[in-house]
């Protein structure tokens, strides 16, 4: 009685899968403003890994929270972040916003991809909770 029936499954297991994917990338990111030698392509992590979890992850959310959407205003812990995932968050709306400002919000989302997937992917999945184990402030 436990268990969804086998259509539910499926979707479930397709809707999940589905969701896996949208974080990954095949393009490189930007290199540092003002380096004068472009940086190596970042490989596109592996499905179910910690960096592309991460990356979808906290993408979807930084991008929900530029647009304003219903479910934006969820707290770090109900939208599934770790202490450091949160900190990229963060960090991904600001430049977002900055982004947005400027170049209009297609080129935000980009952007927040694009940071997102670089912070991951440099901390391994950021699936730690900080260096205090503390909640974010």
């Amino acid at each position: 009685m436990g268990t969804l029936p086998r259509t539910a499954r499926y979707a479930a297991h397709t809707l999940l899968a589905a969701l896996a994917l949208t974080g990954c990338s095949s393009s490189a990111p930007p290199s540092a403003a003002g380096s004068a030698s472009p940086s190596a392509p970042t490989p596109a992590p592996t499905p179910g890994s910690p960096v592309q979890v991460c990356t979808s992850l906290v993408s979807y959310w930084a991008k929900e929270t530029l647009l304003g959407t219903k479910w934006s205003g969820l707290d770090w812990e109900q939208k599934g972040l770790s202490n450091d995932q949160y900190a990229i968050h963060e960090d991904a709306v600001a430049a977002g916003r900055a982004e947005e400002l400027t170049a209009g919000r297609d080129k935000a989302l980009e952007l927040i991809d694009r940071l997102v997937a670089q912070r991951c992917a440099a901390q391994g999945g950021a699936a730690g909770n900080g260096p205090d184990g503390r909640p974010p402030v």
